[in-house]
């Protein structure tokens, strides 16, 4: 009796190739059912399996929804269709601000190859990123197994660097001072903040972002363990109660799994409020305004252990700002500017977690954990001698002041156009006289203002662009590049409208052909955006 010779083993792809055994296995049997196996074939090489596995997917690369300013319902809508680890780069905030330790897209790869099981890191994006992970990361879980993307070195972790380059990895800087930038009578408490970094020896490039791990208010602090009706110091994997409350965790907003713990350990209709509290649900209208604290106040008859609590609050994020100051023109310093944020809900003052330790509670001398993060694709041309148009307003202002000092210090030859905008120009014109006095020397060649409540008409930065768009678009003509700081919701979008319009107006345009040159600008690195 013949016996039957057992199918010969198909290696389709080769073992160079940037797959797990799992994955290579599986992917032999997929194409081995694709192909005919009554003759030869040819192993695919490394560089055509890796472009399988990267392009196969039906995805064409490309990455519409990366834009700041489109809230995350449209930018979801827009990954429609597209592979799991693009939709989670959709959920993203798309800034690539670094915040999280990667940029957004390998972010979304780290995730969705299960290389990172923390869901919450993209900061900006907040508490309906997280939401939107989580449930696209369900969706990964539940599918049939499959092959995961990879880079070709198998991995897109963020790296821990050197000291200080990862919020992995940060080092004591030395708080030096602050001073208000604000002059009495304004609405606004902001804050010139100057550290001193060069104990650790760190440095940075104009454009940079500074990380800054800060403290939560003891005050704050002693109201939720009282309401916990805990001692401040029951012990807690190995800290103190109210060690944990001030360094590690964050008290806002609220998480899920803190609506989950008060679904689990009440009953009746508190139960079904936190149950759809931790579905993303807004029972009573309040959802929005629910930090730790005031979800304690809401379930105030529901008393978690300590240990449950803390086990539900999410780890406290670094915050990034952007740096008002060049490592060239102040080697060893660095400076930030701040507001301070307080506002109030109901009856209950709440503070910025970061915005007041900086400018409130840390003192000169005291010592924090900071890194820098580089800047992706905003920073000064290459080319010296290329005009620049910053817009700044507020804020804003930050990266720009560093742009100034960075180009005095080196003696760029290239011309400074600066558009700042507030309130009222008696009290909140920040820098006031450094930017007069390089308006007068000459190295700032242009300076324009816009006041919104200096007259019953309010007038912004995108309002004075309109007024001077001749000359603005002279400069562009010239190759100036452009950059914008501040607000992505609202300033950014109606400054790049301006953009648009005074291309179409001064450059002979239609508005198609005008939205197609500022697109293009974006392309070729000559409109850079630092908005959040």
């Amino acid at each position: 009796m013949n016996q039957i010779a057992p199918p010969p083993k198909i290696d389709i792809v080769p073992e160079t190739a940037p797959f797990s055994d799992e994955q290579r296995s599986w992917l032999n049997g997929f194409f081995a059912g694709l192909v005919s196996l009554d003759s030869a074939v040819t192993p695919l090489s490394a560089e055509q399996g890796a472009a399988v596995m990267k392009g196969g997917d039906g995805d064409d690369g490309e990455a519409p929804w990366h834009d700041q300013t489109i809230s995350i319902a449209d930018r979801m809508k827009m990954a429609e269709g597209r592979p799991l680890r693009r939709r989670m780069m959709a959920a993203m905030a798309q800034q690539d601000c670094g915040q999280c330790g990667y940029n957004c897209n390998d972010y979304s790869e780290a995730i969705a190859g299960k290389k990172e099981e923390r869901l919450n890191l993209c900061v900006p994006g907040g508490k309906e990123t997280s939401r939107m992970l989580k449930t696209l990361y369900v969706e990964l879980e539940n599918s049939a197994p499959a092959v995961t993307p990879l880079t070709p070195s198998e991995t897109v972790a963020a790296p821990v660097g050197e000291p200080g380059r990862s919020r992995d990895n940060p080092v004591d800087a030395v708080f030096l001072s602050r001073r208000m930038l604000n002059k009495e009578g304004s609405e606004k408490q902001t804050w010139h903040i100057e550290f001193d970094l060069s104990g650790p020896g760190l440095d940075y490039v104009v454009g940079d972002s500074f990380g800054v791990f800060a403290k939560n208010d003891l005050g704050l602090v002693d109201q939720i363990i009282a309401m916990l009706g805990a001692l401040p110091t029951m012990e807690i994997n190995g800290k103190t109660l109210r060690d944990v409350l001030h360094h590690d965790v964050s008290l806002s907003p609220a998480p899920d799994k803190l609506f989950e713990l008060m679904s689990f350990i009440s009953g009746g209709a508190l139960r079904e409020k936190a149950t759809a509290l931790a579905r993303g649900e807004d029972p009573d209208g309040d959802a929005a305004n629910l930090d730790v604290m005031a979800t304690l106040q809401k379930f105030a008859s529901v008393r978690p252990h300590p240990e449950a609590f803390v086990e539900a609050l999410e780890p406290l994020q670094p915050r990034l700002y952007s740096i008002s100051s060049s490592h060239v023109a102040t080697p060893g310093k660095l400076s930030l500017t701040v507001d301070a944020v307080h506002y109030v809900i109901g009856k209950r003052k709440r503070i910025g977690v970061a915005s007041t330790f900086l400018a409130e509670r840390i003192r000169p001398g005291d010592k924090l954990k900071v890194y820098t993060q580089k800047a992706h694709s905003f920073g000064l041309p290459a080319d010296q001698n290329t005009p620049i148009i910053m817009i700044g307003p507020g804020t804003g202002v930050a990266p720009f002041r560093a742009f100034l000092h960075d180009r005095q210090a080196t003696k760029a030859p290239g011309r400074n156009w600066l558009f700042f905008g507030h309130q009222r120009s008696d009290f909140d014109f920040f820098y006031a006289e450094e930017f007069n006095a390089m308006k007068s020397s000459g190295h700032l060649t242009r300076l324009s203002l816009a006041w919104s409540r200096d007259t019953g008409q309010k007038f912004y930065v995108q309002d004075r662009m309109r007024e001077v768009g001749r000359e603005l678009w002279t400069w562009l003509a010239d190759g100036a590049h452009v950059y914008v700081c501040g607000d992505a919701k609202r300033m950014a979008k109606d400054v790049e409208r301006a953009l648009v319009d005074i291309t179409a107006q001064h450059g002979a345009r239609t508005i198609d052909e005008a939205v197609s040159f500022i697109a293009e600008l974006k392309k070729k690195g000559r409109y850079q955006q630092d908005v959040y």
